[in-house]
């Protein structure tokens, strides 16, 4: 493990993955792959629920963990994923599944059934309050969001690798936006993630900054980009295969290019097109197609 993810999970006080019990729930079956829920316990004791994707009909041959974006709907997590509701270009639990891969989508804090107010598919006006109460109230505490976000992360791997039972060499994750931010930190803190898909999710701090593009709320760690930047990150998943999608109207993966060129190392394979942050059917594609690749050798 590089020094930069020894140091991040000091700063942190990031605990070592551990084995996580979990629930499973009824079995349903689609066209390509079977679909269960999957819920279990987080470092706070709270509830993690998730869905896990299995292929029919052929074997099973690696794992993915998909983390999910956020595109200010909080009411969207795992079942966007699943392609019950939201953007078709974030289904890739069918997609995958249906190319023979394991796929674990959790929901993430504060979203879709991790609301305190309401669950489900439906929003509520307070759902943007408590994502920012679940950073702030940290702060208080002297905690991070960014510890929990990225226990719940190490934890989602572990149940993938329980409950699916694929092969610990080939199991990675990937995620969009909030999801790729997630899956950047997570692979760099994680040698567990043998490979990383991160899309729209790679800007400097410095680029952010200057053109006034937000910060994920579990990025909110004081003094972080004093002691590394978007690089730095990205630097530490080497050597292990990682995809960087990004868009060149996309403010929140503006300079991904400049940023893939300061990272040292072949491991990178880079996708940047002229659109904007939204994926479209060739960035999907893309993505479906190079996490397979992974799993396929």
């Amino acid at each position: 493990m590089t020094s930069l993810s020894t140091t991040l999970r000091t700063r942190l006080g990031l605990a070592d993955p551990v084995p996580v019990d979990f629930r499973r729930g009824d079995i349903e079956v689609f066209d390509g792959f079977e679909r269960q829920r999957i819920e279990y316990r987080g470092l706070e004791g709270d509830s993690i629920p998730a869905f896990l994707f299995t292929p029919t009909g052929r074997s099973t041959r690696g794992g993915v963990v998909v983390f999910h974006q956020h595109n200010g709907e909080f009411h969207f997590g795992k079942s966007e994923v699943a392609g019950d509701v939201g953007d078709a270009f974030q289904a890739f639990g069918p997609a995958l599944a249906r190319r023979g891969l394991a796929v674990l989508a959790p929901d993430a804090i504060t979203f879709e059934d991790r609301r305190a107010g309401v669950q489900g598919v439906e929003p509520d006006y307070y759902d943007w309050l408590q994502h920012y109460n679940a950073m702030s109230y940290r702060l208080l505490d002297g905690d991070l969001l960014m510890r929990k976000c990225l226990d719940d992360a190490q934890r989602a791997l572990s149940v993938l690798l329980q409950a699916s039972g694929v092969d610990e060499r080939l199991v990675g994750v990937a995620g969009h936006s909030y999801g790729g931010y997630t899956a950047l930190y997570h692979a760099a803190v994680d040698a567990r993630c043998r490979f990383a898909c991160v899309s729209g999710a790679v800007c400097s701090f410095g680029t952010r900054r200057r053109e006034g593009t937000g910060v994920t709320l579990f990025e909110a760690v004081p003094g972080l980009a004093r002691e590394m930047d978007t690089h730095d990150v990205l630097s530490a998943i080497g050597p292990r295969p990682t995809l960087v999608v990004s868009g060149t109207g996309d403010k929140y993966s503006r300079d991904a290019d400049e940023v893939v060129a300061k990272v040292g190392g072949d491991f990178i394979t880079e996708l940047r097109i002229d659109r904007g942050h939204a994926l479209d059917q060739e960035r999907f594609d893309a993505i479906v197609e190079w996490l397979v690749d992974r799993v396929s050798h």
